[in-house]
């Protein structure tokens, strides 16, 4: 991805974009995913990182969804295992099956999550990622050595997806690239333009770091920005009624040896009725998630210290290595953008997860709600809304067929799998200079080629962006993170051309957000 390239195509004033998308999470990035398979034309607009808010900060899972099914929704389980599927089988180098088991206390839990997941397996029919089964206590523990063996009567074993959010919103934003579209991040959007009738017509954009302003002409406007929606929303009508409230969802991540193995823990009911999971991933454990009301939108949401005291609490109660504070090596928080509830007592893990397409007056469409697994599904129902706004003739999409970038069938041997293909372009890097062979950091095995890549062909334009989104080590270890920050700073001011001011500016600002993932023992 070349962001001065894609500035250039903005920049043609007498073009006009079929869509133009705002947002660059998982659900704008879905919205232009579909439009190019159409063989439209589109321009996608993110005001930070792409997949900098919630899309980054999820449980790691690419899932039907189990306790949908719980609660009777039938049609979003049958829409997300469908979706699963699809996404195993286009980004290989990033989503798999894993393994989970449910460790049974009563015959009743036996009875009720044996059946329960049977149901689940035959609900994804052909695309079923492996049948659940009961285990015995002893094959239990085999699989989870450190589980509560008191009381234990077995477990039951299902199968689900795991994957690496980040990661594959960069690759649907390079697919989206490589098929044309003009994807940038750090372009805020600060006026949507109209007709005479009051029809959108188009909107102005700000780049963050040159200040300079775009006139963007366009036939449709989607508005997929997330908690952040109403924001837009209220910029087309100021009037409009806030839709959205965002449910908070923290995460803790371990070291691997509180849950050696390579299955990932479920506890179906935790003491607020939630799930809590313990999932392997790059090599940590990461544990949640809580649901917890918040009053507005951020962009760097905050754990609170009930949910952090709520998680560890959990996961003591089941683990027999009993995590305490100062075993968290970082813990991370993230909005869920879900419909603003009718009724002040619902619950929010009450209220549906399923996404919905709303058109304004203005004919500028909204995309709320919806989850991870969904992203591609929530993109093509959008964009069927073309033809009713345009009334231009609309092709098939084909976006279900569409092999994300990087993908690669070779299996995964070590943590530079989740470049698929990309992975010769680092070793490339790293062949090319023996300096940028070298590790950033003693600990882990991230090494300087990456940081080299990230800014020549991810479109990395902060220090952030790099350590949070390309490698991920700021939600794996943030201490770990800030050690690596002189060096990542210093090869990206060379790469990018910045002066040493920028890097000043870089160590502050990085620092400053890594202790928000930090806890105090």
């Amino acid at each position: 991805m070349n962001r001065k390239e894609n500035i250039k195509q903005i920049s043609d004033i007498d073009k006009v974009w079929d869509i133009a998308v705002i947002g660059g999470g998982s659900s704008g990035l879905g919205v232009a995913l579909d439009a190019v398979s159409r063989g439209l034309s589109v321009a996608l607009f993110e005001k930070s990182d792409f997949a900098k808010g919630t899309s980054s900060r999820s449980t790691k899972l690419v899932h039907g969804g189990v306790r949908y099914l719980a609660q009777g929704d039938v049609f979003l389980v049958l829409e997300a295992l469908k979706e699963r599927g699809r996404l195993l089988k286009n980004a290989p180098h990033l989503a798999h099956n894993q393994s989970f088991v449910i460790p049974i206390y009563t015959f009743f839990d036996r009875l009720k999550y044996t059946v329960g997941l049977k149901m689940y397996d035959w609900m994804a029919g052909k695309l079923s990622l492996g049948k659940s089964t009961f285990i015995s206590k002893e094959k239990t523990i085999e699989r989870l050595p450190t589980i509560k063996q008191e009381g234990l009567k077995g477990g039951v074993v299902y199968h689900d997806g795991q994957f690496d959010d980040a990661r594959l919103a960069l690759n649907i934003a390079q697919t989206c690239d490589d098929k044309g579209v003009a994807v940038l991040n750090y372009f805020k959007v600060n006026q949507l333009h109209k007709n005479g009738e009051g029809k959108i017509t188009g909107l102005s954009v700000k780049d963050q770091f040159s200040k300079n302003n775009y006139d963007i002409r366009a036939k449709m406007v989607v508005n997929a920005t997330g908690v952040f929606a109403d924001k837009i929303l209220q910029l087309d009508n100021p009037e409009a009624k806030k839709m959205i409230r965002p449910s908070q969802g923290i995460h803790l991540v371990l070291d691997r040896s509180f849950l050696s193995g390579e299955d990932a823990l479920m506890i179906p009911e935790t003491s607020d009725g939630r799930v809590l999971f313990a999932v392997p991933w790059h090599d940590k454990i990461v544990v949640g998630t809580t649901d917890t009301m918040r009053k507005k939108p951020k962009l760097e949401p905050a754990a609170l210290e009930k949910e952090i005291d709520f998680v560890l609490a959990t996961a003591q109660e089941y683990l027999t290595k009993k995590p305490q504070r100062s075993d968290v090596l970082s813990v991370y928080a993230g909005l869920r953008p879900l419909a603003a509830p009718t009724d002040e007592s619902e619950k929010t893990k009450e209220i549906s997860r399923s996404h919905k397409v709303i058109v304004s007056d203005s004919n500028l469409i909204t995309l709320t709600g919806g989850k991870w697994t969904t992203f591609r599904k929530m993109g093509e129902d959008t964009v069927e809304y073309f033809s009713k706004i345009t009334g231009d003739k609309l092709k098939d999409s084909t976006s279900a067929a569409i092999k994300i970038h990087g993908y690669s069938n070779e299996k995964p041997i070590d943590y530079i799998g989740v470049y698929g293909a990309d992975r010769i372009a680092i070793k490339k890097l790293q062949d090319e200079n023996s300096e940028w062979n070298k590790p950033l950091h003693p600990k882990y095995p991230y090494t300087q080629a990456e940081v080299i890549f990230a800014c020549r062909n991810e479109m990395a334009m902060k220090v952030e962006d790099v350590l949070a989104r390309r490698i991920r080590i700021l939600f794996l270890d943030a201490k770990a993170s800030m050690e690596m920050t002189p060096k990542v700073a210093e090869l990206m001011a060379k790469e990018l051309g910045k002066e040493e001011a920028w890097i000043e500016k870089q160590l502050k600002d990085f620092n400053k957000l890594a202790m928000r993932y930090l806890i105090e023992s």
